[in-house]
């Protein structure tokens, strides 16, 4: 008896390592991930209300001035929370001294050559989003600025790639933006765009020609990447990738709806970001799907699909 019971025992262990293995997960951190961006640096502070260096901030090695706006996106800081983007995936800022009630931008000369204007052209409501709080306020110069909720935003020059935020409270009056023009902070991620604010973190929808698949709480679907790996969790979107495909960001077990629990682990990202998992497949929602119950990023390249509540790609023959 006893030998059986120490030989149950023992196959239980392996499978409970197994589990872990399987997902390349231990204490919720992933060992099979790869590199998609940068870790947000610490808070800087300085004197003036504009960053360091002569009184506006760093500026050597600075990116350049963005030519249009493009298709905003969302992305999920840890630190931050929801912070919005432009389309080249650059984190955008805003102001304390400017004004959103009339808009209106205090960063002329020298604080513009730190601060990039971002510009008004082409610019896309992020998916989800409310696109009524999109503007433009005309400068002194003739160029339109781009606006969230009335506040004029920025780019930083010290930050040289997508996912870079050193602009954070530089200055103690520089802000990365949230997706309603705010300040981005943990927390402040309540849904923009037509989900409801006591909606699951994961829930199921029914969708017409695909059936029941995941959406996130906003009601945006949820999709996953072909060229990723469960076992060992591995993501495959990097870089530009990202841009179009947003993480689904971590949420509680007991916030969900209908969903599977099986390998519900959170993948820490190597760029600091975490995203969220489905029987230990990293999960994504879509640039292009602009409201809820759109899915037009089924099929895209043969790769991304919508989820079922069991994980598997929605619409493909089993």
């Amino acid at each position: 008896m006893n030998t059986w019971r120490n030989a149950s025992l023992v196959v239980t262990a392996l499978a409970l390592v197994a589990l872990t293995t399987a997902c390349g997960q231990e204490k919720g951190t992933s060992t099979g991930g790869q590199a998609v961006g940068n870790a947000l640096p610490a808070q800087q502070q300085a004197e003036s209300g504009y960053g360091s260096d002569g009184g506006y901030g760093a500026s050597t090695g600075a990116s350049a001035a963005p030519k249009e706006a493009g298709q905003l996106a969302v992305w999920d800081s840890k630190e931050l929370g929801k912070v919005l983007t432009d389309g080249e995936g650059f984190t955008l800022y805003r102001f304390d001294k400017d004004t959103a009630d009339p808009p209106a931008s205090n960063c002329e000369g020298d604080c513009a050559k730190t601060w990039p204007v971002e510009p008004a052209r082409n610019a896309t409501a992020a998916a989800g989003t409310d696109a009524s709080l999109i503007g433009k306020v005309a400068r002194d110069d003739g160029t339109e600025q781009l606006t969230v909720g009335g506040w004029p935003v920025y780019r930083y020059a010290a930050d040289t790639e997508p996912g870079d935020a050193n602009g954070q409270g530089v200055g103690g009056t520089w802000f990365a933006a949230a997706p309603d023009g705010k300040k981005a902070a943990p927390g402040a991620d309540a849904p923009t765009g037509g989900g409801q604010a006591d909606a699951a973190g994961l829930s199921v929808r029914k969708d017409p020609e695909l059936g029941d698949i995941v959406v996130d709480k906003r009601g945006m679907t949820v999709y996953r990447f072909k060229k990723d790996s469960a076992w060992p969790m591995k993501s495959a979107c990097t870089g530009d990738c990202l841009k179009k495909w947003p993480v689904v960001s971590p949420v509680a077990k007991n916030d969900v709806e209908g969903v599977t629990t099986k390998g519900f682990v959170t993948f820490n990202r190597p760029d600091g970001i975490d995203q969220q998992s489905l029987d230990c497949w990293p999960l994504y929602t879509f640039s292009g799907d602009a409201k809820p119950g759109d899915t037009n990023g089924q099929g895209v390249g043969g790769t991304w699909y919508a989820v079922t509540p069991q994980a598997k790609l929605a619409g493909v023959p089993k």
